[in-house]
């Protein structure tokens, strides 16, 4: 009698339901542990992986390079140095305020505390960090590149890159995109180094420091004939005027240009 009863309680409706809710709990508990022991990894890959693309964009290492943490560090250490600005003022928070190697700028933008409303803007931008970072390029004493990030909504989803710019605060030396949705083939190209060398030399600001770069539909002519207009995507219009409109917005009044004046002028330098 206790063997048949034991097999009616295992078949029983109740039973299955027990069961499958202890295995969800022990599944449940498996996956949260797991999370919370690869978090410092996962962290410190995605500042690697960021990190890494500061590099590239300040022509200190190649797209293929395999980095490790030591090297990434060991480069910085050497050749850069990361600073916060306030994005309204353009002034640099003072060094000992923050470490700003460990900013996290994406969850400043989206911490109400830590930033605004963006003014209305092409480049999908919808809230504004109070502070962001610079990089500072040395090879030798005096700053050699300002590395700057930029992001903005493109065809699919937000692209995220770095631009590098001669110490007039106006001439591309680098750029790179580390992270976009753009379509294989097609706006996917942000991503591709022949187009980014596209990018070197040209000028972000006109005549009356306004920012006018500009990715147009075709072929730019040279950056001494040209300066201001930037090789199209092919078949990727939208992607295009996503460059431009990122590009414009945060080397604009409301993203680095405050910032970029100062430095300029002599008075943003570290």
């Amino acid at each position: 009698m206790a063997e048949a009863s034991t097999a009616r309680d295992v078949n029983a409706p109740g039973y299955t339901i027990r069961f499958a809710l202890v295995v969800c709990l022990i599944c449940a508990a498996v996956v949260a542990t797991a999370a919370v022991l690869l978090e410092p990894r996962q962290a410190a890959n995605a500042r690697l992986y960021m990190e890494k693309n500061v590099l590239i964009a300040a022509g200190l290492a190649e797209p293929g390079d395999d980095l490790s943490i030591a090297d990434v560090d060991a480069l910085f250490n050497r050749y850069v140095e990361a600073r916060l600005v306030d994005l309204e003022t353009g002034e640099l928070v003072p060094e000992n305020a923050v470490d700003a190697r460990a900013f996290d700028q994406r969850a400043a933008r989206s911490d109400p505390e830590s930033s605004r409303p963006a003014p209305a803007n092409k480049a999908g931008i919808h809230r504004l960090p109070e502070r962001a970072v610079v990089y500072f390029i040395r090879r030798d004493e005096a700053v050699d590149e300002l590395v700057l990030a930029v992001e903005g909504l493109g065809m699919w989803g937000t692209m995220y890159g770095f631009v590098s710019l001669d110490p007039d605060a106006n001439t591309v030396r680098g750029l790179t995109y580390y992270e976009h949705r753009e379509t294989p083939g097609l706006g996917a190209e942000v991503a591709s180094p022949v187009w980014q060398r596209v990018w070197q030399g040209r000028k972000i600001y006109d005549d009356q420091w306004r920012a006018r770069i500009t990715v147009i539909k075709g072929i730019a002519g040279s950056p001494e004939d040209d300066p201001l207009h930037v090789d199209g995507l092919s078949g990727a219009t939208v992607t295009s005027n996503a460059v431009t409109n990122l590009m414009q917005f945060w080397l604009g009044p409301h993203g680095y240009g405050p910032f970029l004046d100062r430095f300029r002028n002599g008075e943003a330098d570290t």
